[in-house]
């Protein structure tokens, strides 16, 4: 009876030992798992994707007809409204009755809350250079004119109210991958107000 008793409590001690050994590895993968996941060059590589499938590009990319419709013109990427294009004069009547009106290439937008810029999303200082990462998350989850505190509301057709509930580690990829592409000197006008257009 007691060498059954010793063989039950030794397999007993060799499973229990198993079970912490096979589970101790298990996390051991799944932090290695985190720390590549989380390495810089994929928080860049996941920023990359989520500014392109939330179409960052449609309006702050600068962009040339091609033979398959609009084009981003790649050295102008992400800079928003170039600074050297003229600013057209609105006068449609039905911007009064609540219409929307777009540049070809979707960086302006006049409607009744007056003239809107795409802005700069490059690392210039002209940009988002200067820029901390609450800053970014501020602007793009809460709507806030350069993520700070104080300042007006971003205008339409910023679409920000669709990002207010954005995951942190979302909103890091983002402003890792901005960061990390090319900046382009590029001071977008101030909006024009309604009865200034």
């Amino acid at each position: 009876m007691k060498k059954n008793s010793f063989l039950i409590l030794a397999t007993i001690c060799l499973v229990v030992s198993m079970n912490s050994c096979s589970s101790s590895g298990q996390k051991s993968d799944k932090n290695s798992t985190d720390a590549k996941k989380n390495s810089p060059e994929e928080l860049i590589v996941r920023g990359e994707y989520l500014v392109t499938i939330m179409g960052c590009h449609d309006c702050h990319s600068p962009k040339t007809m091609g033979p398959n419709g609009p084009e981003i013109i790649p050295e102008l990427m992400l800079s928003g409204y170039p600074s050297d294009r003229p600013i057209a004069k609105f006068s449609d009547p039905m911007i009064k009755d609540g219409f929307a009106m777009f540049y070809p290439d979707l960086t302006a937008g006049a409607g009744p809350w007056g003239v809107s810029f795409a802005a700069n999303l490059t690392p210039d200082p002209t940009g988002i250079g200067t820029w901390s990462e609450e800053q970014f998350k501020k602007a793009l989850t809460e709507g806030k004119f350069k993520g700070l505190e104080g300042t007006r509301m971003l205008l339409p057709p910023m679409p920000w109210f669709n990002f207010t509930k954005m995951k942190d580690e979302d909103v890091s990829a983002m402003f890792a991958y901005l960061k990390s592409i090319d900046p382009v000197k590029n001071v977008v006008p101030a909006p024009v107000p309604p009865d200034e257009m």
